[in-house]
């Protein structure tokens, strides 16, 4: 049996493959993905018995040697189809498309028993209208002819998406204007229609979802094909690396709150419930195996009975630290609102860490919203309520942190205590209103300590209206909080 293709006759993986993989990996790291070189080894040791050509398994098994995290497998797929885009020779670009697209035209005019076109061998892509290469096209979708629908692709982005060398265009454009030419929007009903012909009469409920659900799957498919050819093209002509960097994605904890599109906030929201849990996992193991305290001297000589009286067995007395208080006084106005709610989620799932959790947010007033969160499970429920409910309009709805915090000095400040932890969350852009920062003096005077997130970057502080510094000064410490990974850093110092 022959070695794959990426390796040489000794099994080791070929130098152009080495260095093909070191690039991959480099850019996997670039892109936020911990490679550790363990795992850089085992991704060579397992393409040594792979070939390149078998793009899915090649795919599946770096990845399952690259990838701890499943929400990682997006940027991964993305830097996949970049660096291996040219690899292998069905996927190359090479003068011979035509003629493997005019073979495949004819074996299908071939088993539907019509004469073939352009028998004398010239290309038949560019003699044929856009009506006849959608007839082409519904007839591969109709079949699940996978070839012929590869072939199509490359033949459609070649002829619709007008790509010219050096042309700084991003793929959406061209994707765009190749599905704009082939009308897939009205080939569904086609499909729909071809089918109920095939069956001699109507469809039942049951088989009309089941068709359109499976012509649903090979149109995606089809458009699959077709943003991989468009890739490919773009790699051939602006090269790997620059083709990487721009496609390159932040993962989910990386996207910054508020930056993100609503897409990316999809992803936030499902990366968060398995960080809480596992964030509440490592701290509450951190408390069960805290340090050692002084020598239990009653329970030591209990056990040294069972030594004849020797201590053989040291006994210690274990700390049991206390769980702070927290009170979390978060800005919802504007761009900050997406911050303070993911923090507002992360605290709540995590509440077990704390003994007592207590929450108001304002925007030029200030609400208290605790009692949104009893009783509920649904951490989005309550999350919804409290930006539809909560009483935060004082007089026009633009921020106003200084009047915010008077008032809650006022209303709430007789609770707070040694053992309270006050987080403050917010960019203080005060709309150029009063800072009144001695109300964070006076709770740094009385809390246990005082902490501030601010959800922009730091090259951004105490710029125009912004003066986080006023208020930083009466504080524990400023935190720069833009994304999950920052947010998960700083809960776990919290709690």
């Amino acid at each position: 049996m022959s070695a794959p293709t990426n390796t040489n006759i000794h099994g080791q993986p070929t130098g152009s493959m080495l260095d093909l993989l070191n690039g991959f990996v480099v850019e996997l790291r670039n892109a936020g993905l911990p490679v550790s070189l363990t795992e850089n080894l085992d991704a060579m040791e397992a393409v040594q018995h792979i070939p390149i050509d078998d793009r899915e398994a090649f795919k599946y098994a770096l990845g399952a040697t690259l990838i701890k995290n499943n929400s990682h497998w997006r940027a991964f797929e993305t830097v996949f189809e970049v660096y291996f885009s040219l690899r292998g020779t069905e996927y190359k670009l090479t003068d011979a498309d035509d003629s493997d697209f005019d073979d495949l035209w004819r074996e299908m005019q071939e088993q539907q028993g019509e004469e073939g076109q352009g028998a004398d061998g010239s290309g038949l892509m560019d003699a044929m209208t856009p009506e006849e290469i959608a007839q082409m096209l519904m007839q591969a979708l109709l079949n699940g002819d996978q070839a012929m629908m590869r072939a199509l692709a490359r033949q459609a982005v070649k002829r619709f998406a007008g790509m010219e060398p050096g042309r700084p265009v991003g793929g959406t454009y061209y994707l765009y204007r190749t599905l704009r030419n082939l009308d897939l929007d009205g080939m569904m009903d086609k499909l729909m229609e071809q089918a109920a012909e095939q069956a001699g009469g109507e469809l039942t409920n049951l088989e009309e979802r089941l068709e359109h659900d499976e012509f649903e799957h090979r149109i995606e498919e089809f458009k699959q094909e077709i943003e991989a050819e468009i890739r490919r093209r773009l790699v051939a002509d602006r090269g790997v690396e620059a083709m990487a960097k721009t496609l390159r994605k932040p993962l989910p904890e990386d996207v910054e709150f508020m930056h993100a599109s609503r897409e990316e906030m999809q992803s936030l929201k499902k990366a968060l419930q398995p960080l809480t849990r596992k964030l509440a996992a490592r701290l509450a193991r951190k408390r069960k195996h805290g340090r050692k305290g002084p020598l239990d001297f009653r329970n030591t000589v209990r056990h040294s009975l069972s030594y004849g009286g020797v201590p053989a067995e040291p006994k210690f007395k274990y700390p049991r630290p206390a769980k702070p208080e927290l009170m979390v006084v978060a800005d919802i106005s504007g761009s900050v609102a997406a911050f303070a709610r993911f923090t507002l989620m992360l605290v709540y799932a995590i509440q077990g860490q704390f003994s007592k959790v207590r929450s108001f947010v304002f925007i030029d007033g200030i609400d208290e919203v605790t009692d949104f969160f009893k009783g509920t499970d649904d951490i989005q429920e309550a999350i919804h309520r409290v930006n539809t409910e909560a009483d935060v309009v004082w007089v026009d709805g633009h921020s106003d942190y200084g009047h915010a915090f008077e008032v809650f000095w006022e209303r709430y400040g007789k609770d707070v205590g040694p053992k309270t932890t006050v987080l403050l969350l917010g960019d203080a852009r005060n709309n150029y209103h009063a800072s009144q920062s001695w109300v964070v003096k006076e709770i740094q005077h009385k809390a246990r300590h005082v902490y501030w997130l601010n959800p922009e970057p730091k090259s951004y502080w105490n710029t125009g209206d912004s003066i986080v510094g006023d208020y930083g000064a009466h504080t524990d410490g400023v935190f720069e909080c833009r994304n999950l990974r920052q947010l998960e850093a700083f809960v776990e110092k919290l709690a």
